[in-house]
C-alpha cells in the first residue's frame, strides 16, 4: 500500500526541547519540520506541527492515510513520579516483594542507603493481601478468597486510588484466580484501570513480574489520558486516521490496543531512532549497522544485524529494572552539551554532565561558562557560526575560544586548539567503547557493520568513530536530526506476547510445545486483527528463553516449527548464541524458560536498496581552514550544503557538509555519495592513519 495511492504518511516525534515531523509520500520525503514542544500538553505542540505542515506542503489532512506517535510520557511519568495513584492486590504473604525485590545493591559501600526497589509504585498502605493459591504446577491449593477481593478493591478506591495491578503467586501457570480477581473489581468499581500480571508478564520470577505489572498500572491512566487528549487532536485537525505508537521493541501499535500493556512504551524513545537508521542501512544496501544518535547531553548505540535490531527481554528504568521487550540501546553520557572537565590530577575528562539547553555550551551566549564538546567542534572549525542550526542560533566563536582557554587549554599548558582536539579525543574514545559493548561483548565484530550517524552530533563524530573501529562505511540519513520521527514510519505494525513454559528440552513433548506457540499465536492474532494492516501478509516469528538446567540466566533463541528437528536445531543454536556471548558452550542439558510469539506486518526497514545516480562531482562553493588530528593537522576543507547534494553528488574529504539539524565532518581519507533515497555514503579511501 504505496503513500501515493493512499495519501501523505504523518509521523511526529515528541522530544523534550522540540516536537519533530516527518511527511513521506511512499518512499519520499515531503517535508520535515521542528516545532518547540509544549511540556503541559504535548499534544498541542503535536497540533502546531500539523498546522504547518498543513501550512507548508498543501497537506489535506482528510488524505492522511497514517499517522504515527513516538512519546515519552509513559516513561516521564516514571522518572517524575507523575503516574498514577496506585493499588497492589497479592497473594497472602507476598505483598512486600515490591520492596525485598532481589536484596541486591548497586552501591555497596554508600553510608546512607536509598532504596533501590520500585517501592513507590505501591506503598505498604496501599497493598493488600487476597486468600487463595495456586501451586507451581497450576493446581489449585485454596480457593480464591472473593470476599478479600471485594473488600480489598472497596478500601483501595476508597483511599483514592486511580489503578489497580493484581500479582498472584504462579499466576502464569494459571491465572484463574488473577481473572476471576479482575472480573470482581471490574463488576464493583466499573471503568478503574486494572493490571493483571497473568497479561502483562506472564512469566517466572516473582519480583519481575510483580515490578513490571505494578509499572503498568502506574503509568495506565496517564497514557490513557493522553493518548485520549492526542486522538481529539487529530480529530479537530481533521485527520481520520487512525493513531498508532511507538512501543518499546520497535514496532507500532494502535492506540487502543496500546492502552491496554502501556508498560510496552516505556523506554522506546531510542528505537525509532534505531529504526530509521536500519532503514537507512538497508537504503545502501548494508543491513548490518551500528547506529550513533548523539544529541545534546547523551549518546544512544545499538545494533542491527540482517536488517534486524537487536532486542532484549528486560531494561532498566530509573535504575529499577522492568522486563519488557526492548530494543537493546546502550546509552551514555556523551553529547555536544557534555562538560569538559579536569580532575585533580590534571586529566581531562568530557561529560556526564551536560551543559543542556539552559544554559548550553558557552558559544550560545546564554551565560554558560564551562567549555563543551560544541564549544570544541566550533573551535575547531567544524562548525559554521551563523549557520548552526539553520541559523537559528548564532554562535560565539570568541566566547567558546576564552571559555576553552581558561578552564581547559592554560591549566593543562596547551593552546586552544589542542585542548579541543584533546576534548574530541576522549569523547569518541568514550563512544567507541559503548560501541564496543554492542557489539564485541556481544559476540559480534563491528568492522563487518557500517556506522549510522544519527542526531545533531553524530554526523560530526562518526568517520572518527568508524577509524577507532577499524569500520570502513559510514552512512548518514538524508534527516539525521529528525530521525527518530522518519523511524515511526519504517516500523512494523507489530504484537508481541509471552508465556512461561518451564520444560527440559530432552524429552520435551513436541505436541506441548506446537500447542502452547499455537495459543499465542491466536492471542496475537486476535491483536493484530485489531490494527488499520498494510495489504501483505503477517510475519510470524518464534522464539524461546533457552539455559542450561541450573542455570540463572537465559538467552532468547529463535524457532523454527517447520524444520525437520525443531528441538535439536534449537538447542544447537542455543550453544552456538552461548558460545558467541559468554566465549563457551557446554554439552549440558538445558531447559526452556519461556516462549515468546512476535506477529509483524508492513514497515520499510528491510525495503529494497536504494539506486545510486551516476556519480558527478559536486560544485564546491567555498572552502574552510579546519584543524584535525594527526596527521592530518590544518587543512582547507571544501565546505557543501546538504541541499545541494543531488542523488549521485560526489565528495571527497576533507569535507564538511552543512544542514539545518547536523553537519557532517568528512576527514580526508573518506569519499562519499548521495544516493537516490539522499543518504550519503561515505566510505574510506585508505586504511586509518595513526
Amino acid at each position: 500500500m504505496s503513500g501515493e495511492e493512499t495519501g501523505p504518511w504523518l509521523a511526529v516525534d515528541v522530544g523534550g526541547t522540540f516536537t519533530d515531523l516527518v511527511c513521506r509520500r511512499g518512499s519520499k520525503t515531503v517535508g520535515v519540520l521542528k516545532v518547540p514542544s509544549t511540556r503541559a500538553n504535548p499534544s498541542e505542540g503535536v497540533a502546531e506541527a500539523i498546522r504547518r505542515a498543513v501550512a507548508a506542503w498543501n497537506v489535506r489532512p482528510e488524505s492522511v492515510q497514517r499517522f504515527v506517535h513516538g512519546t515519552t510520557v509513559a516513561t516521564n511519568a516514571v522518572l517524575e513520579r507523575r503516574g498514577a495513584r496506585l493499588g497492589l492486590l497479592t497473594t497472602t504473604g507476598f505483598k512486600d516483594v515490591l520492596e525485598i525485590g532481589r536484596q541486591k545493591r548497586t552501591r555497596m559501600y554508600d553510608l546512607v542507603l536509598d532504596q533501590e526497589t520500585p517501592g513507590f509504585l505501591a506503598p505498604g498502605a496501599r497493598r493488600r493481601e487476597i486468600g487463595g493459591r495456586i501451586a507451581a504446577d497450576g493446581a489449585e491449593i485454596e480457593p480464591l478468597d472473593e470476599a478479600a477481593v471485594e473488600a480489598a478493591a472497596d478500601a483501595l478506591v476508597a483511599d483514592g486510588v486511580e489503578a489497580i495491578a493484581i500479582v498472584f503467586l504462579f499466576s502464569f501457570a494459571n491465572p484463574a484466580h488473577e481473572r476471576r480477581a479482575g472480573e470482581i473489581v471490574r463488576a464493583r468499581h466499573p471503568g478503574l484501570p486494572l493490571s493483571l500480571s497473568s497479561e502483562v508478564d506472564p512469566a517466572y520470577r516473582e519480583y519481575e513480574r510483580t515490578a513490571v505489572t505494578a509499572f503498568d498500572g502506574y503509568v495506565k491512566p496517564v497514557l490513557d489520558r493522553y493518548l485520549h487528549d492526542m486522538g481529539e487532536s487529530l480529530a479537530e485537525a481533521g485527520i481520520a486516521a487512525p493513531l498508532q505508537v511507538m512501543m518499546s521493541r520497535g514496532g507500532v501499535a494502535s492506540a487502543a490496543v496500546a492502552r491496554e500493556r502501556p508498560v510496552r512504551l516505556l523506554l522506546s524513545g531510542p528505537a525509532a531512532g534505531v529504526v530509521g537508521g536500519m532503514r537507512a542501512g538497508t537504503a545502501a544496501g548494508t543491513p548490518d549497522v551500528i547506529t550513533v544518535d548523539i544529541g545534546g547531553t547523551s549518546c544512544d548505540i545499538a545494533l542491527v544485524e540482517a536488517g534486524r535490531p537487536v532486542v532484549r527481554t528486560e531494561g532498566v528504568i530509573a535504575g529499577y529494572p522492568i522486563r519488557v521487550p526492548m530494543i537493546d540501546v546502550n546509552a551514555i553520557g556523551a553529547g555536544g552539551g557534555s562538560i569538559a572537565w579536569l580532575d585533580a590530577a590534571g586529566g581531562l575528562h568530557v561529560g556526564p554532565r551536560s551543559a543542556g539547553a539552559e544554559p548550553g555550551p558557552a558559544c550560545y551566549g546564554r551565560g554558560g561558562a564551562e567549555a563543551t564538546v560544541t564549544d570544541a567542534s566550533l573551535v575547531l572549525g567544524y562548525l559554521n557560526p551563523e549557520t548552526f542550526a539553520g541559523g537559528t542560533l548564532p554562535l560565539d566563536a570568541d566566547r567558546a575560544r576564552t571559555v576553552l582557554t581558561e578552564t581547559i587549554a592554560e591549566p593543562m599548558g596547551l593552546t586552544a586548539e589542542e585542548a579541543a582536539l584533546g576534548i574530541h579525543r576522549v569523547l569518541n574514545a568514550a563512544m567507541a567503547e559503548g560501541i564496543r559493548l554492542v557489539s564485541i561483548r556481544r559476540g559480534h565484530d563491528p568492522r563487518r557493520f557500517a556506522l549510522v550517524g544519527l542526531g545533531g552530533g553524530g554526523p560530526v563524530h562518526a568517520c572518527a568513530l568508524a577509524e577507532d573501529l577499524a569500520i570502513t562505511k559510514v552512512i548518514v540519513p538524508r534527516h539525521p536530526g529528525v530521525l527518530s520521527a522518519d523511524g515511526l514510519l519504517a516500523a512494523p505494525v507489530e504484537q508481541e506476547l509471552s508465556t512461561a513454559f518451564a520444560r527440559p528440552l530432552e524429552g520435551l513433548d513436541m505436541a506441548a510445545l506446537t500447542a502452547a506457540y499455537g495459543d499465542l499465536d491466536a492471542r496475537c492474532g486476535a491483536l493484530m486483527a485489531r490494527e488499520a494492516l498494510p495489504d501483505g501478509g503477517i510475519e510470524v516469528r518464534h522464539f524461546a528463553d533457552v539455559c542450561y538446567i541450573g542455570q540463572g540466566y537465559h538467552l532468547e533463541v529463535a524457532v523454527d516449527l517447520a524444520a525437520a528437528d525443531p528441538l535439536g536445531d534449537l538447542y544447537r543454536d542455543f550453544l552456538v548464541l552461548h558460545d558467541r556471548i559468554h566465549g563457551y558452550a557446554a554439552e549440558a542439558p538445558a531447559r526452556i524458560v519461556n516462549l515468546r510469539a512476535v506477529h509483524g506486518a508492513g514497515g520499510a526497514g528491510r525495503g529494497e536498496v536504494a539506486a545510486r545516480s551516476p556519480g558527478r562531482r559536486a560544485s564546491i562553493p567555498e572552502t574552510r581552514e579546519i584543524l584535525l588530528p594527526a596527521p592530518w593537522g590544518r587543512v582547507r576543507a571544501s565546505v557543501h550544503s546538504r541541499d545541494a547534494l543531488t542523488p549521485g553528488a560526489m565528495i571527497s574529504g576533507a569535507a564538511i557538509v552543512e544542514q539545518a539539524d547536523t553537519t557532517t565532518l568528512v576527514p580526508p581519507d573518506w569519499h562519499g555519495i548521495v544516493d537516490d533515497d539522499g543518504n550519503l555514503i561515505l566510505e574510506r579511501k585508505a586504511a586509518p592513519h595513526g
